[in-house]
């Protein structure tokens, strides 16, 4: 790399596991763009000190990926919000311009959206529960209360009931979310009546992770989504399946948001070509991580 590259990359802690370089310095090179794709792990003191260095009309840095677990610490950083992530109130996408000026995206939302059609599930007038109030759960929640093809109800749970009540509260001042409701354990989700369960928390990384439901509730008319896409079959996915019940992880989603994010960053279309390339250099680290 000489020192005329261009420089992106995905800020959080940790990052070595995920694949977001390869699909990104695939597209680079098909494209023929004289740039590269990079991770950066940082601890919470890091990030003002990374941020400040971002500023300087020295960095090579035009454009993140944000993950777990700064979309929302970022915020105080940037100096414009899209409305979408305004409304979200997390970021996962930053776009560095020619004056250093940074502006925040959310790419999961639409990108969640997009895997869903693709997966040809009809969110309206459907029964989802939700694991997680993270970031990518504030995402999720936020659009899927947004959409004309509204859920009949989502139900939510999270670990630490604060955490939740508090991101239900700040949605609430800006979206309707009176279709969503948090409950105190992993059994108020009724998941028997479910249609659509959905996992946004890190438990799956590892293969000792805990499945995080009882596997008798999972039913063959469900859809279980596991945001998790490395492995691409998690604890909870192994029983799903078992169980008869369809499943998918979140290598999907990984994919679409980074399509939006990469054309935020460089202001132009993907062809399908490309965005095809992009899909196969994911699919093809997974199945490498798996053998290794």
């Amino acid at each position: 790399m000489d020192a005329q590259s261009a420089v992106y990359g995905i800020i959080g802690y940790p990052v070595a596991h995920s694949l977001s370089p390869l699909m990104h310095n695939t597209a680079f090179k098909e494209l023929g763009v004289d740039a590269v794709y990079k991770l950066f792990p940082l601890k919470e003191n890091e990030l003002d000190i990374f941020f400040a260095e971002l500023r300087k009309p020295s960095s090579p840095i035009f454009g993140l990926n944000v993950t777990v677990p700064y979309k929302e610490a970022v915020l105080e950083y940037l100096d414009n919000i899209a409305p979408l992530a305004q409304k979200i109130m997390a970021v996962n996408t930053i776009v560095i311009n020619k004056e250093r000026k940074l502006l925040g995206y959310n790419t999961d939302a639409p990108g969640f959206l997009a895997h869903l059609v693709e997966l040809q599930f009809n969110t309206r007038d459907k029964k989802i529960a939700i694991m997680g109030s993270g970031g990518s759960a504030r995402a999720i929640l936020a659009v899927l209360c947004m959409i004309p093809e509204r859920p009949d109800s989502i139900k939510i749970y999270n670990r630490t009931p604060e955490r939740l009540d508090n991101l239900l509260e700040d949605l609430s001042a800006r979206i309707d979310t009176s279709i969503a409701e948090p409950v105190a354990s992993v059994d108020d989700l009724d998941i028997p009546g479910a249609d659509l369960l959905i996992n946004t928390t890190s438990v799956g990384l590892k293969p000792e992770d805990p499945g995080l439901v009882d596997e008798e509730l999972l039913h063959r008319e469900l859809l279980v989504y596991d945001l998790v896409y490395n492995p691409p079959l998690t604890p909870l996915l192994k029983m799903a399946k078992a169980r008869g019940a369809r499943v998918a992880n979140g290598l999907g989603m990984l994919y679409y948001q980074g399509v939006l994010a990469f054309q935020h960053w460089a202001n132009v279309l993907l062809d399908d070509d490309i965005k095809f390339k992009m899909r196969q250099a994911l699919e093809k680290g997974v199945s490498q991580s798996m053998r290794s």
